[in-house]
Order: structure tokens, then sequence, then C-alpha cells
């Protein structure tokens, strides 16, 4: 068991690490937040230093990501560049405080940087009840999430540092002395990269691939299949066996290849409830499946995680309709022709 391990199971705030190549690995705390704390990377290179994943705007979080940069005798002037590997706001909240620091260019990969300035251009609160309602949510259900989280929406899509540099599928990240590539594994978000560092033989999996929790796999405000994309992408970094997987939560772990098949099995067993489900209650919404399925917590009890519960039975139910195991008529779902030969 290593040290992040250890913590994790202690429920403490893991050390500040070195790493595999040089790599260094500070926790960045998410307040109020299960996750309770974001893993950023320090990458040092021969002229400066690259930092991933910088973690949540919070004082607190300024504070352990600067102790982090002295533990290795640097400050934030010394950081060159932030690389995200998505732009949620516990990965991506502190980048501009970073960067008003230190004057880093700021990347990410283009679909991500998209999502970004589509998100950065609506009305929070309101896409979000469009896109409930899309999904056929129940009004005085819309209303109430609104009312109950509509705070912590506005939070989520709150403008962040824009980027400078775009990361394509296997292009090198910007720093000297270093093989940093980046590997897009869409799902989770549009652009989401993980960072192959070949030399040490680490893979920073930001959260696509965690040691114990599956990440959010939900249907995205811009509709594509992003569930099917994932299984894609974790077929993909299984190929990085060897490495030792560097995770954006929790704790660093090996055998990447077998987590990845874990969560692939997770997924498929995910899609075969649903289409159970279905064929069960004949015909249904979304809201209904997802009502039905199996969680963590009972349904009436879910509380702010239940917009995501909604969005992942989307994104499964888009995969099932995309292989013809689904049908939609209007709002609801029928099993569809090859349902019925499985």
């Amino acid at each position: 068991m290593n040290l992040q391990q250890a913590a994790w199971r202690a429920r403490t705030l893991p050390p500040v690490e070195k790493l595999a190549g040089g790599l260094v690995s500070v926790p960045v705390p998410i307040p109020n937040n299960p996750l309770r704390y974001t893993l950023c990377y320090l990458v040092p290179g021969d002229d400066g230093l690259v930092v991933v994943d910088p973690g949540w705007d919070s004082d607190a979080g300024w504070q352990s990501l600067t102790a982090g940069l002295a533990e290795v005798g640097a400050t934030a002037a010394d950081v060159t560049g932030v690389v995200l590997t998505h732009v949620h706001p516990d990965h991506h909240g502190l980048t501009a405080r970073l960067r008003d620091a230190s004057g880093a260019w700021v990347a990410m990969h283009p679909a991500e940087h998209a999502t970004m300035l589509r998100d950065r251009d609506t009305e929070p609160s309101a896409a979000l009840a469009g896109w409930m309602r899309q999904l056929h949510v129940p009004a005085e259900e819309i209303d109430g999430l609104i009312g109950r989280f509509g705070a912590a929406v506005d939070l989520h899509f709150a403008p962040l540092a824009d980027a400078d540099v775009m990361l394509d599928d296997g292009d090198l990240v910007p720093l000297a002395g270093r093989r940093l590539r980046a590997v897009w594994t869409p799902g989770h978000t549009p652009g989401h990269l993980c960072l192959l560092e070949p030399d040490a033989q680490v893979l920073l999996t930001g959260d696509h691939v965690l040691p114990r929790i599956s990440p959010n796999i939900g249907l995205q405000l811009s509709g594509e299949d992003p569930l099917g994309l994932y299984l894609e992408s974790l077929e993909k970094v299984a190929a990085y066996d060897e490495c030792e997987a560097l995770p954006g939560h929790e704790y660093r772990f090996r055998g990447i290849a077998a987590r990845a098949a874990e969560l692939d099995t997770h997924h498929r067993e995910r899609c075969r409830e649903i289409l159970e489900t279905v064929e069960r209650l004949g015909a249904a919404t979304i809201w209904q499946v997802a009502s039905q399925l199996t969680w963590s917590r009972p349904w009436d009890q879910i509380g702010p995680m239940l917009v995501g519960a909604v969005a992942e039975t989307a994104a499964h139910v888009e995969l099932l309709i995309r292989t013809g195991d689904l049908t939609r008529d209007g709002e609801r779902l029928r099993a569809g022709a090859l349902a019925g030969g499985r």
C-alpha cells in the first residue's frame, strides 16, 4: 500500500510526494466534497516546470499548491505552463490564479476548449433546465433541482482561464527535456486528456481511470455518444499497462489494463440493467428508467448527484439506441429489434 492509498483509507490528506522521473504529486483540497482533493502534478523540465490540473479555486487550495511547489524548491514564478486533463473546476479552478502569478501558458485539447467556450456563452441554470427537459425530466423535478442546486450549477459553469496551447492526440507538451505526450481519452468530457511520460513509465489519467470509483460518464449538452467514446478510450489506455497510473483523485496504482476491463464490465452491466428495466416497464422515459436502477444509495436519497445519475442513464441509453437495443418513441424508450434476440 502506497502513501496515497494509506491516506485515502485514513481519510487524511496525502503528503506531497516525489514520484518516478522527478514528478511530484500535490494534493489540493476540494471543500465539502467526498472526493476530498485533486491530485495535482508538477512536471519539471530543463527550463521550468509544468503543473497538471492545479485544482479547486480556494485559498486553502492555493496554499496547498504553493506549499507543494516550495517542497521542490520552486515558486509560482517557476511555472512555465499549465496542462488540463479537462476543465471541470476541481481540476481547472486555480489555473487563472496560477497563470496570473507566473505568466504561464495554458494547454488543453481543442474539444475541451470548444466545450468551455460553449458553456461560457450559456446561462448555466437555463442550459441545465433545457437539457433536462430534453430528457423528459418532470417539470416539478426540474424546478426543484434548479432551486436546490442552482448556485452549485453556476459555480460549476463559472468562466475559467482560456487556453493558449491546443494539445491534440499524440502531441508533446512544450516542455524542454521531457517527452510528455497527450493521449486523447474522450468520455468523461469531450476533450479529456491523459498524459504519458514514457521515460518515467507513468500515465497521468485525470478522471478517465480512477482506482476505486467509476467517473461519471453523462450525456453532454452537445448530445454526442460519451459512453461509446469512453469505452473506446478505455481500450486505448489499456495498452499502457506497464505504466503506473497517476490519477486525478484517490491514489496512484498499477494494473491499468485490469482496471480498464473492470470499468468496461461495469458499464456493460449497467446497459443490461437498463435494457431489462425498459423491457419490464414496457415503455419508459429516461427519468423513469433512472429511478429504477441500482445506485449507491436509494433514489430519493441521491441528493445533488441526481443530475449526474440522470445524465449517466442518458449516456447508456444513447449507446443502446445506437446499437439498436433500444428505440425512442417520442419521450418513451422501448426495447429495440435486437433486444429480443439477446
